[in-house]
């Protein structure tokens, strides 16, 4: 089992930056596929991006492509998420999860959930 805690969220102007963070508990943190989802309010849960267990591979939603980058410290237990050129549209609530099979954009298929981070972008 793991926990995962998400940190880093916060109000940033369009076109901004910002970076968040997800610390995982657990000895077997590099067992896991990780990935970011975002949710915003009345809308289903969106696949944002993920990476392997390695950390060589990385999928992104179309949406983020070129402006979000994912990456992971398995020494540290942490992923993180860069978020760059941030929009309005990016205005979501964004958790990590871990994914014990192969490689899915589909929520369901994640066993871990952290608890969230909002992120506001304003125009």
């Amino acid at each position: 089992q793991v926990q995962l805690v998400e940190s880093g969220g916060g109000l940033v102007q369009a076109g901004g930056s910002l970076r968040l963070s997800c610390a995982a508990s657990g000895r077997t943190f590099s067992s896991y596929h990780m990935g970011w989802f975002r949710q915003a309010p009345g809308k289903e849960r969106e696949f944002v991006a993920s990476i392997s267990r390695s950390g060589a591979t990385t999928y992104y939603a179309d949406s983020v492509k070129g402006r979000f980058t994912m990456s992971r410290d398995n020494a540290l237990n942490t992923v993180y998420l860069q978020m760059n050129s941030l929009k309005p549209e990016d205005t979501a609530v964004y958790y990590c999860a871990a994914d014990t099979g192969t490689p899915s954009r589909r929520p369901s298929e994640y066993d871990y959930w952290g608890q969230g981070t909002q992120v506001t972008v304003s125009s």
